[in-house]
């Protein structure tokens, strides 16, 4: 059974920095890109960014480029958003996934996704 567990979501002011992690257990991830995606309310549900297991290859939303960075623990099996200079517009469910290895940015891409943790950035 896969699993996808989220943590590390919160409240911060804008400016400020948060870390998720994503624990991922049940299969190999070897041949897979773990992504991290976010919907606000009343919005479809976005692409932020993403890794591939074996080579580390990143990819980035434009919109996060230069404040977030994706990376891995292969031995944790674990993934992590390292999220800093945050706005009030990063505000969301932020969700881990895993799918790919192409067409990163495409959600339908994805096969498994945990249950999402909610990032509120206040003004």
């Amino acid at each position: 059974q896969v699993q996808l567990v989220e943590s590390g979501g919160g409240l911060v002011q804008e400016g400020g920095s948060l870390r998720l992690s994503c624990a991922a257990s049940g299969r190999t991830f070897s041949n897979y890109a773990m992504g991290w995606f976010r919907q606000a309310p009343g919005k479809e549900r976005e692409f932020v960014a993403a890794i591939t297991w074996s080579t580390g290859n990143t990819y980035y939303a434009d919109s996060v480029k230069g404040r977030f960075t994706i990376s891995r623990d292969n031995a944790k099996n674990t993934v992590y958003l390292q999220m800093n200079s945050l706005k009030p517009e990063d505000t969301a469910v932020y969700y881990c996934a895993a799918g790919g290895p192409y067409s990163l940015r495409d959600t339908g891409k994805y096969d498994y996704w945990g249950q999402g943790t909610q990032v509120t950035v206040s003004s």
